[in-house]
C-alpha cells in the first residue's frame, strides 16, 4: 500500500448545524466548502461523549466512555488502552500533534506530585507535540511574548474585548488581540512550520484548533463579519422554568451554568441571556468559525503548492458541539443533540468516488481511529468500538450498518462543577446513555428517571414521553436495545483468545 499523508483537523465546540453543506447558508467557509466538495460529508455524525477530555479520549482510542472510563475532564485515562498515536507508531508513522488532547495521565504511572495533575489535562501518550496549547497554554502565551506582545498579569485577559478591562456579558467588540496573534493564527503557524520541515516524507498531523470554543470573542474583522439578525433563532421553550421541568439534570444545569464561563468578566446565570444576546453570541461564534476557515485555507494552499493535496487524507471534525442558547443552555452537557451532533468530512488521498456526497448513515467519533488505521494498512485493535468508514466513503453503508447513534455523559462532581452533590446521587450513579435514530430518542440514567422523545413530532426534544402508558412497549424495546448495545460492546481486548491442549488459540486469526 503506498504511503500517504494524513491531516486530522480537530476543532473545538463546533456543532453540525453550523456547516454550510448541511444547510447553514448564513456561514462563509470557502475552504470547508472545498473539502465537502472533494470528500464526503456526514450528516448524522455524533461524538460518543462530552466534554473535551472524554470526547477526545473516545476519538483517539476508538472506545466508548463505558470502556475507556476517562469519564470527565480531569479524570485519568488508563495507560493500558491503545490509542491512535501508539497505533500509528507501530506502522512507521511519527504522529505529530498541534493543540491538545485534555488527557489526565494514569496516576499509577507517576506520582501524586506530578505537575500534570494541577492542570485540566495534558497530552495523550504516543503523540509528539509540535505546537502545544496545554498545560496552562504556555506554548501559545510564550509565542505571543516572542512576537513582542506584552502579556497581561492574568494571561487569560488576552481574550478580553478591545478597550475593556472587564466584559459585562455578550459584546460585539473585537478581541484586543489582532488576528495575526490569535490562537487560531498560532496553531496555523505551527502547522505550516511542521509541514514545511517535513519535505516529501509521509506524515501524520493532528491539527487542533481551540475555536469556536469560548470565550466568545473574535478578532477583527471576524467580530463583525456576521449580523446578529441573520442568525438562526434558538430552539427553546417560552421560559427556562418550563425547560427545567423536563428533568432534574436539566434543571440543575439551567441553575448552575454561569455566563462567566463563556464571556470574560461576565456574571449571572446563562438562562438570563435574551434572544438579542444569543443572536450576537451566535454571530461571534460564526466569526470564529470563519477565522478557522481562513486558517485552513493557508494549510490547504501549502498542500496544493507542494503537490501534496492529492496524496493526503484529510479529516475534519470536532470534539463536541455547543448549546448556543438552545434549551436555554450554554456549553456541552446533558443529552441534547446540539452538544453531541458534530461535523465530519473525509477526503481520502487519491480518488474519491463519492466526492461531494452527503452520507445520512449514523456515524460516531469512535469510527475515526479505525478508519485512519485501515486506510494506512494498520490493524484495528479488537477492543475498538468504532467501525471503518471507508465503505461509506467509497460506495455507501453496508446492509448491516448501525441503525442508531449511541452517546454517553457522566456528570459526577469535578472541581469546577458539582451536579452529583446537587442531585444527591452516588458518584457512580451519575451517568446517562442515549440511543437515537431518525424517529426516536431514548435516554437511560443509572440514578434518575429516563427520557423518551418522538423526534418525528418533536425534533428538538421538548416533550418527554417516558411516562406515557401508550409508549410503554416502545420504550421497553429501546431500553432492551440499549442494554444489548452495552453488552455487545463490553471490553473485549483478550476475549478472542483461548487456551487449549495445543496452546493459545486466536479466534480472529485467518
Amino acid at each position: 500500500m503506498p504511503r500517504k499523508n494524513v491531516l486530522l483537523i480537530v476543532v473545538d465546540q463546533w456543532r453540525a448545524d453550523f456547516v454550510p453543506a448541511l444547510g447553514a447558508g448564513f456561514l462563509h467557509t470557502p475552504n470547508l466548502d472545498r473539502l465537502c466538495r472533494e470528500g464526503v460529508t456526514f450528516r448524522n455524525h455524533f461524538t460518543t461523549t462530552v466534554p473535551c477530555g472524554p470526547a477526545r479520549a473516545s476519538l483517539l482510542t476508538g472506545l466508548y466512555l463505558m470502556n475507556h472510563r476517562a469519564v470527565q475532564n480531569t479524570v485519568p485515562l488508563d495507560a493500558r488502552h491503545a490509542n491512535l498515536g501508539k497505533a500509528l507508531r507501530l506502522i512507521g508513522y511519527d504522529p505529530a500533534l498541534i493543540g491538545y488532547t485534555t488527557t489526565t495521565p494514569d496516576p499509577r504511572t507517576t506520582g501524586p506530585r506530578d505537575p500534570r495533575f494541577t492542570t485540566l489535562g495534558d497530552l495523550m501518550e504516543g503523540f509528539r507535540s509540535v505546537g502545544a496549547f496545554e498545560p496552562a497554554m504556555d506554548g501559545y502565551f510564550g509565542w505571543l511574548a516572542h512576537q513582542g506582545y506584552t502579556l497581561p498579569e492574568r494571561r487569560e485577559d488576552v481574550w478580553l474585548p478591545e478597550g475593556m478591562d472587564a466584559e459585562p456579558g455578550v459584546t460585539d467588540r473585537p478581541s484586543r488581540l489582532p488576528r495575526e496573534l490569535s490562537d487560531s493564527a498560532f496553531f496555523t503557524e505551527r502547522a505550516l512550520t511542521y509541514l514545511k520541515g517535513k519535505g516529501r516524507n509521509p506524515w501524520f498531523l493532528h491539527l487542533g484548533y481551540y475555536r469556536p470554543h469560548p470565550p466568545f470573542i473574535a478578532p477583527a474583522p471576524y467580530h463583525a463579519m456576521y449580523r446578529p439578525e441573520d442568525m438562526p433563532r434558538p430552539h427553546r421553550r417560552a421560559t427556562w422554568q418550563e425547560e427545567a421541568a423536563q428533568h432534574p439534570l436539566l434543571a440543575h444545569y439551567l441553575n448552575a451554568i454561569s455566563q462567566g464561563s463563556f464571556f470574560r468578566g461576565a456574571s449571572g446565570p446563562a438562562h438570563l441571556l435574551d434572544e438579542a444576546a444569543i443572536a450576537q453570541m451566535r454571530a461571534t461564534y460564526c466569526g470564529l468559525i470563519s477565522e478557522i476557515d481562513h486558517c485552513l485555507g493557508q494549510v490547504f494552499a501549502h498542500l496544493d503548492e507542494t503537490g501534496q493535496w492529492e496524496d493526503t487524507m484529510v479529516i475534519f471534525t470536532s470534539d463536541h458541539g455547543e448549546q448556543l442558547g438552545d434549551h436555554w443552555l450554554l456549553g456541552k452537557i446533558g443529552y441534547h443533540d446540539e452538544s453531541f451532533r458534530i461535523p465530519l468530512v473525509i477526503k481520502e488521498a487519491g480518488a474519491n468516488p463519492r466526492a461531494g456526497g452527503i452520507e445520512d448513515a449514523f456515524t460516531e467519533s469512535v469510527d475515526i481511529m479505525p478508519t485512519i488505521l485501515a486506510s494506512l494498512g494498520g490493524a484495528i485493535p479488537r477492543a475498538a468500538d468504532g467501525h471503518d468508514l471507508r465503505p461509506l466513503i467509497e460506495r455507501g453503508p453496508p446492509a448491516d450498518w448501525r441503525r442508531f447513534a449511541c452517546f454517553e455523559y457522566d456528570f459526577r462532581d469535578i472541581f469546577y462543577s458539582q451536579p452529583e452533590t446537587a442531585l444527591g446521587l452516588p458518584m457512580d450513579d451519575c451517568a446517562l446513555m442515549a440511543l437515537q435514530d431518525g424517529s426516536r430518542k431514548y435516554v437511560h440514567f443509572s440514578g434518575l428517571p429516563p427520557l423518551f422523545f418522538d423526534l418525528e413530532r418533536d425534533p428538538y426534544g421538548f416533550e418527554n414521553l417516558a411516562a406515557d402508558p401508550s409508549r410503554a412497549a416502545e420504550i421497553r424495546d429501546w431500553a432492551q436495545a440499549a442494554l444489548s448495545h452495552r453488552m455487545r460492546h463490553a471490553e473485549r481486548t483478550l476475549t478472542h483468545f483461548r487456551a487449549s491442549p495445543g496452546g493459545l488459540q486466536d479466534r480472529t486469526a485467518p
